[in-house]
């Protein structure tokens, strides 16, 4: 490939730097250290303009699969909810509970989900029911 010429003009102490750094990087001339560097700056331009194309493309995926996924957990608490309130009234029919019990019975369940961070365990409940 044929190399044209260009008048190119430096400061003095970039043309210092040029001349300590051009063969640690390998190049067998000035020229060519010269010509690696703009190229690599064109790189870093374009990577630039990429970025500010793909950042907003990636932020809106990512908003999307974040509104995803709430509205499949709020499907599913909902369900959970729904769940929970028929065994609270079948509970509730099945049961005598006065108001005091029902207020010890809160507060319990209260601290022990504080206490578990809300992983609730059926066997748990059994052993505590039943011990």
């Amino acid at each position: 490939m044929a190399k044209e010429k260009m008048a190119v003009y430096f400061q003095p102490e970039t043309i210092k730097k040029i001349e300590q750094e051009y063969k640690e990087d390998n190049c067998a001339s000035k020229t060519e250290f010269i010509e690696k560097a703009v190229k690599f700056y064109i790189g870093y331009l374009r990577q630039q303009q990429e970025v500010n194309y793909l950042s907003p493309m990636i932020t809106e995926t990512v908003k999307a699969q974040i509104k995803g996924t709430e509205q499949r957990l709020a499907r599913l608490m909902f369900k959970v909810a729904v769940e929970l309130g028929k065994l609270s009234h079948m509970t509730a029919a099945i049961n005598d509970v006065d108001d005091e019990t029902l207020e010890s019975l809160h507060a319990m369940c209260v601290n022990e989900v504080r206490k578990i961070n809300g992983i609730i365990d059926y066997e748990n409940a059994v052993d505590f029911q039943q011990g």
